[in-house]
């Protein structure tokens, strides 16, 4: 299923909800293929996502931006009908959802979420980005965390003024 131990998010697109499974590190070096993923589902009218992080080794905050990023477009496009749930999340996962307010913005299930994943077989295609494009999509990732909760702010003001300075030196 994964090569080389390689972090992949695995998808099926055609259930309801849409399944997306993280197998390894979700980062920010292989966010952008989830983002791009769910906002072309969200485009093509689907409003109930399920994300399983049973088989996530760990992740960082660009990714967890890129997450809230997609709950936050969910939110618009359905007019706050659509769904976004974090299933089968790990104790230190859970912890690093609550510390960052995610869980205000979208369902976390930290149980034994009842679902079978066994149908999401379809790896997403994890594309490389060149620098400057690279730290716009941390730059926006950050952003969006700090739109789900204040109080980030703070957290990534260095991090916020580092990435700003780097995109508008373009």
């Amino acid at each position: 299923m994964v090569e080389n131990d390689k972090p992949v998010y695995l998808v099926d697109a055609y259930s309801d909800p849409v399944v997306v499974r993280i197998v390894g590190r979700a980062c920010f070096q292989n966010s952008v293929c989830l983002r791009d993923f769910i906002s072309g589902m969200i485009k093509q009218g689907k409003t109930q996502f399920v994300i399983d992080f049973q088989q996530c080794a760990s992740m960082d905050s660009t990714f967890l931006g890129v997450v809230a990023g997609s709950a936050l477009e969910l939110r618009r496009a359905t007019g706050g009908k659509g769904s976004m749930v974090l299933a089968r999340v790990g104790q230190r996962n859970l912890e690093l959802i609550r510390n960052l307010g995610l869980h205000r913005l979208l369902r976390v299930d930290s149980g034994d979420f009842q679902m079978n994943f066994d149908q999401c077989d379809q790896a997403l295609d994890a594309r490389a980005l060149g620098e400057l494009e690279n730290a716009r999509m941390v730059l926006e990732a950050h952003e969006n965390l700090i739109s789900a909760d204040e109080n980030n702010r703070s957290k990534f003001q260095d991090v916020l003024a580092f990435l700003k300075n780097r995109v508008d030196q373009e």
